[in-house]
């Protein structure tokens, strides 16, 4: 059954292949003449075309038939620094292949509005890359599925149509934990991540998992959603209890500054009295005192794999590509001044 027309704005292309039942790619196909397409499917197109009346974009439609290599960047992170050194692997990456990045952004780790996504689409991208957490964003990923579109993410986790590159955040942050153990710290806070991101829920598990092989410890959790703000009111929670912890793990490099924060604030020495451990290694981690013991995540390097495992996908066109579709890079503990022993009580 036909779709109705599209009255409201103009035609896209996103919108002639929604109506013909077709990829984004296959209409570019149709309407710049390229073989491969069925005579059954170019009809459809064809009507698609003439029942919205569309009118192919003449630059788009030149840059799609040129040997430029156009890359989509989607991106929305409340971590400033974790942006910052995302779009600087991206763009040392995009220098040396001689890629043109189209960059398109949303607020506060929120998605892009669709409109943005499909004008991108409409743009000739050769491929998307996402940056979390929009590489889980439902609404970004229908639009980029429909459209048929080459995909990459940052830290989200295995799917069939996306290349995914991450760490190993379940290793991580069990490795995290046994050190706080280690140091003999029994009672422990873990300030959660965003609970719509499948990297949080990783992290949560690897703390879980050491906690479980030690006996006596307690925990308290609280949650956040990787930004400063909500890292003010989970160490406000955990700080605030009757027995508050005496090392907090938290999920990001943001959040665990904002731990270290209110510790100052409540006149609590960090470490001799408060051990705080991040997520990360962001600038964040090294700009407040005393420095953050925390994870190493290699975000230049993942954004840069993540492009370049992309161009490869683009570059194979369909045919027996043996780009992996997931690559899992190296983490590492980095320890500074945020950590000590657990001191035993004065007599």
């Amino acid at each position: 059954m036909a779709r109705p027309d599209r009255p409201a704005r103009g035609a896209t292309i996103v919108d002639v292949a929604a109506r013909a039942g077709v990829s984004s790619m296959t209409v570019s196909r149709v309407i710049n003449g390229r073989s491969g397409v069925s005579a059954e499917t170019r009809a459809a197109v064809e009507e698609a075309i003439k029942a919205l009346a569309y009118t192919p974009n003449v630059a788009a439609r030149n840059l799609v038939t040129s040997s430029e290599l156009r890359i989509g960047v989607i991106y929305s992170n409340p971590s400033a620094a974790f942006m910052s050194e995302f779009l600087t692997g991206v763009f040392e990456e995009a220098s040396a292949r001689s890629a043109r990045l189209m960059l398109v952004k949303g607020e506060g780790g929120r998605p892009p509005p669709t409109a943005a996504v499909e004008e991108l689409v409409e743009s000739g991208v050769s491929g998307v890359l996402l940056a979390p957490p929009l590489g889980e964003a439902p609404e970004v990923l229908r639009v980029l599925r429909g459209a048929g579109c080459i995909m990459a993410a940052v830290g989200a986790y295995q799917s069939p149509d996306t290349i995914c590159v991450r760490i190993d955040d379940r290793a991580a942050s069990y490795q995290m934990t046994r050190l706080l153990l280690d140091l003999g710290h029994r009672r422990l806070g873990f300030v959660l991540g965003n609970p719509d991101q499948a990297a949080s829920a990783e992290r949560m598990a690897g703390f879980y998992a050491a906690v479980r092989e030690r006996g006596g410890v307690e925990v308290q959790v609280a949650q956040g959603d990787f930004t400063y703000m909500s890292g003010l009111a989970a160490a406000e929670q955990l700080l605030g209890a009757g027995d508050p912890p005496t090392a907090i793990f938290a999920s990001n490099d943001d959040m665990a500054a904002a731990v270290v924060s209110v510790a100052h604030r409540r006149h609590l020495d960090v470490p001799a009295e408060l051990t705080v451990v991040g997520f990360d290694d962001t600038t964040a981690a090294l700009t407040l005192w005393p420095p953050l013991t925390t994870v190493h995540q290699p975000v230049r390097a993942l954004a840069a794999e993540a492009l370049g495992l992309l161009i490869a996908e683009i570059g194979a066109n369909g045919r027996n590509s043996r780009v992996p579709r997931e690559k899992i890079l190296e983490h590492r503990i980095v320890e500074r001044q945020s950590t000590g022993a657990l001191k035993a009580p004065s007599r």
